[in-house]
């Protein structure tokens, strides 16, 4: 499940919950507002974890440049397999890029 601020309801954070996943997702600002509005009836903030936060944007970018292949994007191959080899490769070539620019 894609964790951003349109997923921040109630609903799919009890969701979760259920499930042992712990969600990091900030709240957005008019759910804050409405909670505040309510008082001592609207319940406690949400917690968030910035650093946590942080290191799943990381990770969503990578996959957002995994996609930049168009192959992967719009899922042309219709075997898992050759599906999977095209993602490999595509990390494998991102990586080989990595490591010739870091030098």
């Amino acid at each position: 499940m894609a964790e951003d601020k349109a997923y921040s309801s109630k609903a799919n954070r009890v969701y979760l919950r259920r499930r042992g996943i712990t969600a990091v997702v900030p709240e957005k600002s008019d759910q804050a507002a409405n909670r505040r509005r309510k008082g001592p009836a609207g319940g406690r903030p949400v917690a968030f974890d910035t650093h946590r936060y942080r290191q799943r944007h990381t990770v969503e970018r990578c996959f957002q440049k995994m996609k930049t292949l168009r192959g992967i994007a719009t899922r042309y191959d219709k075997s898992p397999e050759s599906y999977a080899a095209g993602f490999h490769l595509r990390g494998s070539i991102m990586w080989l890029k990595h490591i010739t620019t870091a030098t």
